[in-house]
């Protein structure tokens, strides 16, 4: 997003005549939310939940969702900054940002492998011709091809496919709602999944993992709004539409059709047509996780070599490294991503949280430089404790889930590495500063912009 001048601000502060309208900004949240990863998030549930198992689990993942979001995008309203500027003064220092942006990039690397499966399935199952494997080849290359050098068409094909892919949801709706061989009440009180029964921590990490992506780079979004009050608000109703509304409709899928396959379920429902619109809608997303991926390799490259590399070729590598994955069976494993996922981002919110809203290391001269419209001139080079914390509390995450030795969910994992962060790194930084006889301690500045 950007203002009139197409200046997306990307290393400066967003200011206030960029600002943008509520509206326009929580229609972009709900189209961020409002997608085919979505639908398969909710038919998982589904298969493996009650449909009052499956809604708890979504209404627990969204809160933690809810509080990630408007903590970190808050903090971003107020200085204009996106979150890998935000974590260089919170917590995370320039080297610590890079490794953010790595982290994002390897989880929308996996969404594209998880998206490419279900593009290619989709296709196999429309044509009947080739297989699976032959049509991920097809297309995550196609894609690829597309996202590097097809701009305008990637455009063309999203103000295309979102408001088609939200047709084709409304009619398979109305087509579940008004089938005369299904009873909703009984899929409600009483259907009992089709598959093997899930756990409710692993459903609420599955949901909360889901999307912990964007409820981390909110911030991306966030900065563009013009008070935090209206930060609460984006988050809120973009959770409830996207996130509980699409889950439930598509746990009621699931309930009544017994499979959490989606082309099988937009197929029985709304026919070839619709079920063809799900699958292209795909590529809406996925240039989208392709691009964003490179983007974050391209940061992490860039702090670790200290050199520019042509984002082209890192498209390339992902995108290929990406089909090789849905080729080899990515979309199998969706669930155990989506639990990887909900442990391993959330440390990353709990640690610029603590540190922007309780440790204020940096918050004088964020202060002291919004007022003048700039950034400050210099930032943490690395924070040891931040990345000892980080670890700690993706180690607390996995022995306390089903992953772990235990072979078992203690609590809510997505919590627990969440939480473990927060108090960790802020015992962490209460020790060190008191050793050394301050009351707040930065480790080596550099230029930021170095």
């Amino acid at each position: 997003m950007a203002g009139n001048s197409g200046e997306d601000f990307s290393l400066a502060r967003v200011p206030a005549d960029a600002r943008r309208p509520f509206i326009e900004v929580l229609v972009i949240r709900i189209g961020a939310l409002a997608c085919v990863s979505q639908v398969m998030l909710g038919a998982a549930l589904g298969y493996g939940l009650t449909f009052w198992e499956a809604f708890w689990a979504t209404i627990f993942g969204s809160v933690i969702l809810q509080i990630v979001s408007f903590a970190l995008g808050a903090a971003a309203c107020s200085e204009g900054l996106s979150i890998s500027l935000l974590s260089r003064w919170a917590g995370f220092g320039k080297i610590g940002s890079a490794l953010i942006g790595g982290a994002v990039a390897i989880s929308l690397m996996g969404w594209f492998g998880v998206q490419n499966g279900f593009f290619a399935d989709g296709m196999y199952k429309a044509t009947g011709i080739f297989s699976t494997p032959v049509w991920a080849i097809i297309t995550g290359l196609a894609v690829t091809m597309i996202t590097v050098y097809g701009y305008r068409f990637l455009s063309i094909t999203a103000n295309i496919f979102t408001p088609l892919f939200l047709f084709a949801l409304a009619w398979a709706t109305y087509s579940l709602l008004s089938g005369q061989d299904i009873d909703i009440v009984q899929l409600i009180s009483s259907a009992e999944p089709a598959g093997m029964h899930m756990t409710m921590p692993a459903a609420i990490t599955m949901v909360a993992g889901g999307f912990i992506i964007a409820a981390v780079t909110t911030p991306d979004i966030s900065r563009f709004m013009k008070k935090p009050k209206d930060v609460f608000w984006m988050t809120l109703i973009g959770t409830f539409f996207g996130e509980l509304l699409i889950n439930m409709i598509s746990v009621l899928m699931a309930l009544a059709l017994r499979t959490h396959e989606v082309f099988d379920l937009m197929m029985t429902l709304t026919g070839l047509l619709g079920a063809s619109i799900v699958i292209c809608a795909t590529i809406k997303m996925n240039d989208i996780n392709l691009y964003s991926s490179s983007l974050g390799f391209s940061t992490l490259l860039n702090a670790i070599f200290n050199r520019h590399f042509d984002r082209r070729y890192l498209t390339w590598g992902i995108g290929i490294f990406g089909t090789i994955a849905s080729v080899l069976g990515i979309l199998d494993h969706f669930i155990g991503f989506l639990i990887y996922l909900g442990i391993a981002i959330p440390p990353v919110a709990g640690i610029i949280v603590v540190d922007y809203y309780l440790l204020k290391r940096d918050r004088a001269e964020l202060e002291l430089t919004r007022a003048q419209g700039k950034l400050p001139d210099t930032c943490e080079l690395l924070n040891p404790i931040t990345l000892i914390t980080w670890i700690l509390a993706v180690i607390i995450g996995w022995a306390t889930s089903a992953m772990g030795p235990l072979n078992y969910d203690i609590g809510i994992p997505a919590l627990n590495s969440l939480l473990a962060s927060g108090v960790l790194y802020w015992l962490g930084m209460c020790i060190y500063s008191k050793s050394r006889g301050e009351s707040s301690t930065h480790f080596k500045k550099v230029k930021h912009q170095d």
